[in-house]
């Protein structure tokens, strides 16, 4: 069992958990998550691993909520205890000292872009920014990106926060203005695929972070599978990190959307029972 040390509402719909997990938080490293089941009957979900304390032995977990599981994860309160996390999962972020990199985080992806800038700041790269939502009151983790960003830029699309347009906006403005020797993107695919759009004919190097279904997180089932190049790659395993220029994200986000009317039934019936 991993007790839940502190919950925080980041915003309507996101939720931050800090989970005991002493051997996770060990060895936990930037881009790299864990799976989640609340219970024995439960479903089993991927959560990215925001941070971690390693003298408390915790990790924090950043998700929406979005489905059934994320419904009933987010009404534990501290105390509470989730049975099963298994990780660290997948292959690490390339933290190296690459030069000027570009960050660019949308949505709940902002979750996953924060360690990222924090590890790439820390091994002396500078490290320029841009956060993306749909309003001011869905943006998270503004301040702790600003913290280890050379440059934060925000978007919003109503404008109520930032700059009033996509993402993207921003990262032309830096492509055609100065040397940017690598960009990272984690949010919605159609963030990332216009991402990738945008840098791949200034020949500047794209990872895309991403986050299919998943089922046990350790390539044997193949529900994460994506293609890569023409080439079938499983997220769990071989990602969830992957050169944003050769992903299929017609194909991804196909495959992302292949259970969704189960899904809005069964979060239904959930939301039928509690009530």
């Amino acid at each position: 069992m991993h007790i839940i040390q502190s919950k925080k509402l980041l915003s309507r719909q996101v939720v931050r958990l800090e989970v005991n997990a002493p051997l996770i938080a060990a060895k936990r490293k930037p881009g790299q998550f864990v799976i989640l089941r609340i219970n024995e009957k439960g479903e089993r979900i991927p959560l990215t691993i925001v941070d971690s304390d390693v003298r408390r032995g915790t990790i924090t977990l950043v998700f929406q909520v979005v489905g059934k599981t994320t419904h009933a994860l987010s009404s534990l309160e501290q105390g509470a205890s989730i049975q099963d996390l298994a990780g660290p999962l997948g292959k690490p972020t390339e933290i190296e000292r690459f030069g000027n990199i570009a960050v660019v985080g949308g949505g709940i992806g902002i979750a996953v872009a924060f360690p990222i800038a924090q590890a790439m700041k820390q091994a002396g790269n500078r490290v320029l920014s841009i956060l993306g939502a749909r309003t001011r009151e869905l943006l998270i983790l503004k301040d702790e990106v600003g913290t280890v960003s050379d440059k934060l830029e925000v978007t919003t699309d109503d404008g109520s926060l930032g700059r009033k347009g996509l993402v993207t906006e921003p990262l032309r403005d830096w492509l055609e203005s100065e040397r940017i020797d690598l960009v990272l993107a984690i949010g919605p695919v159609p963030m990332m695929q216009a991402v990738s759009d945008l840098t791949k004919p200034f020949g500047v190097r794209t990872v895309v972070s991403l986050n299919p279904i998943m089922v046990d997180g350790t390539g044997m089932c193949g529900a994460c599978r994506v293609l890569v190049g023409g080439r079938t790659k499983f997220a769990c395993v071989d990602g969830p990190e992957f050169d944003g220029h050769k992903v299929d994200y017609e194909d991804l986000t196909l495959r992302l959307s292949a259970y969704r009317e189960q899904e809005k039934v069964s979060f239904n019936t959930y939301l039928q029972k509690i009530e």
